[in-house]
């Protein structure tokens, strides 16, 4: 596996499933082989472009092959533990993208998977990838903030509901709104940046006023439709605590009125300093700040960042463990971690109380 060449397959072949196929292009020894799709005209423009020989209206067709060495999954939400527990069932490893799962339990049903076939399962939070939170990570690993105790993550949009009608507003499909859809990145870089602190429990409420509505659809986004009704939320807010006595704040928006544009990012609170990312339209330059005393004087540092590889990092990180044969610290479980922490967000906000992890059960020891 250290010198041998890698085969790809990959399934979907919207935007996800276009970057993955793009990024796996860039390393040295992994051949994409095969790609699986519904959208036709897409998939056979995709593949010629790349020169990907085998191409497939169904992903189970794909997962069937005999020499492939690695399944990335870049399909709507629903599919990816049947896509992901099918790959791993064949012996191949597999690279999701987020969030792993709907909900906990087929979180779970993919961990065990992985941990039965002994091959690795990952999940892509390429933004933890970004080069400002790479710097910030380093900076707080040596120790200038002190004790983080507080820490905001947020991403929030005015009008960027992802397809109204589409499988994005479909309960069932989707597993829910911008909590699921966006929060899962931010949530993943809030507890990344802080050193993985373990949640205890979570306060959340959700709302829905605008998509029900018909409003605050995106006109950029162009997604599968289903004709589904407005099911999801589309603000979430979540209060955290943390084992070791910080707390995290996370709010999440496809629409609301508020700003233009498009904006997330992460605030941090320490006993010896602060810091703050905030990224606006997707920017990369002049994006974090870190807050200091200077001769006991307030003071702000802007360092200068690099862009970041973003889903080139995460693939490349991904084949570097494939080809490590290290593989039993890689089975999901950080993907499962982001997806129990939603699942409680969302019974919180359900029953209109706060709940502690513990609550949701779990069947992976």
């Amino acid at each position: 596996m250290t010198e041998q060449k890698l085969r790809v397959g990959v399934v979907g072949v919207g935007f996800a499933g276009q970057t993955h196929l793009k990024c796996y292009q860039q390393i040295p020894g992994v051949e994409v082989v095969a790609m699986a799709g519904k959208e036709a005209d897409t998939l056979q423009r995709v593949a010629d472009e790349a020169n990907v020989p085998h191409r497939y209206s169904d992903w189970e067709d794909l997962v069937e092959r005999d020499d492939l060495d690695v399944v990335s999954v870049a399909t709507p939400t629903f599919l990816h533990a049947p896509v992901a527990i099918a790959a791993l069932e064949r012996g191949r490893h597999v690279l999701s993208e987020k969030p792993l799962a709907r909900t906990s339990a087929e979180a779970e049903q993919m961990m065990a998977a992985a941990r039965k076939a002994g091959r690795v399962l990952e999940t892509a939070f390429n933004h933890r990838r970004r080069g400002d939170v790479a710097t910030l990570k380093k900076h707080i690993d040596t120790g200038s903030l002190g004790r983080i105790y507080y820490a905001k993550a947020s991403w929030l949009r005015r009008s960027g509901i992802p397809g109204l009608g589409s499988w994005f507003t479909n309960k069932e499909m989707s597993g829910g709104g911008p909590l699921i859809d966006l929060g899962v990145h931010v949530l993943d870089m809030a507890l990344h940046l802080l050193g993985e602190p373990e949640v205890v429990s979570v306060s959340a409420a959700t709302y829905a006023e605008l998509g029900p509505k018909g409003r605050g659809g995106s006109m950029y986004s162009v997604k599968q439709q289903v004709n589904s009704a407005y099911e999801v939320e589309d603000i979430a807010t979540a209060f955290l605590r943390l084992a070791n006595g910080g707390t995290l704040l996370l709010e999440t928006s496809w629409a609301g009125y508020a700003g233009t544009g498009d904006s997330f990012g992460v605030t941090l609170f320490g006993s010896d300093g602060g810091a703050q990312i905030d990224v606006r339209n997707y920017a990369h330059e002049d994006t974090l700040r870190i807050y200091t005393d200077i001769a006991d004087t307030p003071a702000e540092i802007r360092p200068e960042v690099r862009r970041g590889e973003g889903h080139l990092g995460v693939v490349r990180s991904f084949v570097e463990v494939v080809r490590s044969g290290e593989w039993d610290q890689h089975q999901g479980e950080e993907g499962l971690s982001r997806t129990r922490i939603i699942d409680a967000c969302y019974a919180s906000a359900l029953e209109g109380r706060e709940v502690t992890l513990d609550s949701i059960a779990s069947s992976v020891s």
